[in-house]
């Protein structure tokens, strides 16, 4: 399924590199400007739970505009990173350190940011009000607690960007045909389908088919962990993060 094109972009372990994964950069260099990928580093991070966040906000009660304004302002703290030199990461996780700093946002600084002029230069338009207040539409209310909500959006929004890695990943319309019907055999055998079933369709044998199915399974499982690899702040916390993030979703 992957072949030589996918090896070049493989992580070669999962415990090698932390001395650089983002948010722990990004910690490093609080109060350090200049610090060398520290902003990008930031930046893709806000990028990333922008959304978690403003459901987060929303979910506490705020109207759709207050919400937005109150998730710029607080990006825009981060990004001058003035914001973070006085709080401590809880266990090294940055969904966790994130939303403790929002916490204290709210509390300490939400009538600043109400105040603010919507559009000021020094924030980043990071998503349209539009898009998010579509997408917090779709949200299940039975979901109603904001932590839960948060954590929920952070976990699936992870595995959206593992299934978009592995789906660039394919490259040619034909590995991408493959990839679009192999999907739903990541986390299981195939629903309503057999392998054999599979291969008719792709033009190839059963034994193909489950020799891709298990190197599509086995670079799945690669990405999820470079991805958490990202949000934690030593190896040893992979894993359980993993477990954690899966009974998130099977909530």
């Amino acid at each position: 399924m992957h072949g030589e094109g996918a090896g070049n972009n493989r992580a070669t372990s999962p415990h090698e590199g932390f001395a650089t994964t983002r948010w722990s950069v990004v910690l490093a260099a609080a109060g350090q400007p200049g610090s060398p990928g520290a902003d990008e580093a930031l930046e893709r991070l806000c990028r990333t739970y922008w959304y978690p966040l403003y459901a987060f906000i929303r979910r506490q009660g705020y109207a759709p505009e207050d919400a937005q304004d109150l998730t710029q302002a607080f990006f825009a703290h981060l990004l001058r990173r003035d914001f973070l030199r006085g709080v401590t990461p809880q266990k090294g996780r940055f969904r966790s350190f994130l939303l403790a700093c929002l916490k204290h946002f709210l509390v300490d600084q939400w009538a600043k940011a109400r105040t603010a002029k919507r559009g000021a230069e020094d924030t980043r338009r990071l998503m349209a009000l539009e898009q998010a207040e579509g997408r917090y539409a779709l949200e299940s209310h039975a979901v109603a607690d904001p932590e839960q909500l948060y954590e929920r959006r952070w976990a699936l929004d992870l595995l959206d960007r593992v299934l978009h890695r592995l789906r660039r990943e394919a490259g040619t319309a034909e590995r991408s045909t493959v990839f679009e019907r192999l999907q739903g055999c990541l986390v299981g055998e195939p629903r309503g389908e057999t392998y054999t079933q599979l291969g008719a369709e792709l033009g190839r044998s059963e034994t193909a088919v489950k020799v891709a199915v298990h190197r599509l399974r086995r670079r799945y499982r690669e990405l999820l962990r470079e991805e958490i690899a990202h949000t934690v702040s030593s190896a040893e916390e992979v894993e359980s993060e993993l477990r954690y993030l899966l009974g998130v979703v099977s909530r």
